[in-house]
């Protein structure tokens, strides 16, 4: 017969097989969270290495770490538009938890390729004329994001560029057709200046746009926030300088290299506003739920060395108003 003093070692190792499972489990590492990205921007390109930077930065303030517990497939579609849907179902396939998409056609292309996998988008003006949400307050579907401009931008770009420039009387719009809604930007803009919509999508086409143009006196350049402006970025600025023209940009990066002036949403912000949705997904939230976010913050960035190169005087208003200026 057993006695109590047999019986409690059998008991302490039951209890100890026991709770060895919920001990392993408890040890077992965090379940590796996927995030797909597709950038409208090339491999290499500084502002898709500083805008993804911010993105990360921003993941890891949530406590979401890079080989830890969270990976990002990073694709990047450069200005090619016939690339993004090849490169949305590799995404697709691949069953991240969330992916973030860069500019309109990126988003469409994903939103085709899966209506279950939650999208962040962010670079996106007009989500609902694109048909990526049923309303801003209410996405309704499996995307939700950040609003890159409302209605009406164009009209302040236009006013920058004839306060800087009085003698303004015509202004080419540019864009590439296939990444930017043109009519978004242009049916607000109610301006006593001549509007020319200037569609581009290559380098060439900008040359020919520009010099065209610049055949006409008092012309002047508004740059829609575009991936292929930005690849373009460096032809665009030597060809304004070229022909004397004032053109005000959709990015602080093109005044940092040079270019006359930019009134833009902080794009960096956005990025890290997108991570912040990112993390509320990963942790439960649905994009149904998530409404879009309007830019809360805008940046004027004047660069006085270019205005003096173009024969301009910046304005005191304009001066006072600048975020920042390059000198």
């Amino acid at each position: 017969m057993k006695t109590r003093r047999d019986v409690m070692p059998l008991i302490a190792g039951g209890v100890a097989a026991a709770a060895w499972p919920l001990a392993a489990r408890a040890q077992q590492p965090e379940r590796m969270r996927r995030i797909g990205v597709l950038m409208a921007l090339a491999e290499g390109d500084s502002e898709a290495s500083t805008r993804l930077a911010a993105f990360q930065q921003r993941l890891e303030q949530r406590g979401w770490s890079e080989g830890s517990n969270v990976h990002l497939d990073v694709r990047y579609g450069g200005t090619s538009a016939e690339q993004y849907p090849r490169l949305a179902d590799e995404l697709v396939a691949a069953q991240p938890d969330a992916i973030l998409a860069h500019a309109t056609p990126v988003a469409i292309a994903l939103q085709h390729a899966s209506r279950e996998i939650p999208i962040v988008f962010v670079n996106v003006s007009d989500p609902i004329g694109s048909g990526l949400v049923a309303s801003l307050a209410r996405p309704g579907g499996n995307l939700t994001g950040l609003l890159l401009y409302e209605e009406g931008i164009t009209g302040k770009w236009l006013a920058m560029l004839k306060e800087i420039a009085p003698q303004l009387a015509r202004a080419a719009v540019m864009a590439n057709p296939k990444t930017t809604p043109f009519d978004y930007f242009l049916r607000a803009a109610a301006t006593a200046i001549e509007l020319v919509p200037s569609p581009v999508e290559t380098a060439a086409d900008i040359e020919r746009v520009i010099g065209s143009f610049a055949r006409e006196p008092n012309g002047g350049l508004v740059l829609l926030p575009d991936a292929s402006s930005i690849r373009h970025r460096d032809l665009i600025i030597s060809l304004a300088a070229q022909y004397r023209m004032p053109a005000v940009y959709a990015g602080r990066f093109f005044v940092a290299a040079g270019g006359l002036m930019s009134y833009a949403t902080d794009l960096l912000d956005q990025y890290r506003q997108a991570a912040s949705y990112v993390d509320r997904i990963l942790k439960g939230s649905k994009p149904a739920d998530l409404p879009v976010q309007a830019p809360t913050r805008y940046e004027t960035i004047i660069n006085l060395k270019t205005a003096k190169a173009l024969g301009l005087t910046v304005p005191p208003g304009l001066l006072v108003a600048a975020d920042e200026v390059i000198e």
